[in-house]
């Protein structure tokens, strides 16, 4: 897709696109300059990118988040960390079967003496 196809999918402007590349944030397009085309690979960058600048964070925060090659870890509890990969974050993936799971984890890993902690 060319970049004005681009600036209307992802709702932001030329001049953002241009920063996100220049700052590191994204690969640059393939072809030349004229003959520029993006795919959904920018995309979801940008809608990355923009949500966690809804959610408050500062670009250099976002580029430490993104770059946590072993994932960013969310302190959840004392003693338990999240650890989430930088693909995931503002990616929209869905929640409720990741909660599910972690439940179960915790629930199983956290026993004592054979029985469950209760909530």
């Amino acid at each position: 897709m060319r970049i004005r196809e681009l600036i209307q999918k992802t709702n932001t402007t030329e001049r953002q696109v241009r920063y996100l590349i220049s700052e590191g944030f994204m690969p640059g397009p393939v072809g030349g300059r004229a003959n520029a085309e993006y795919d959904d690979n920018h995309v979801r960058i940008i809608q990355r990118y923009s949500r966690l600048r809804e959610l408050g964070f500062p670009p250099a925060a976002i580029k430490l988040l993104l770059n946590a090659r072993d994932g960013t870890p969310f302190p959840i509890g004392d003693g338990i960390t999240l650890l989430v990969s930088p693909d995931l974050l503002a990616s929209g993936t869905p929640v409720a079967p990741l909660i599910q799971k972690i439940e179960q984890i915790l629930v199983e890993i956290l026993k004592e003496d054979g029985h469950d902690h209760e909530g």
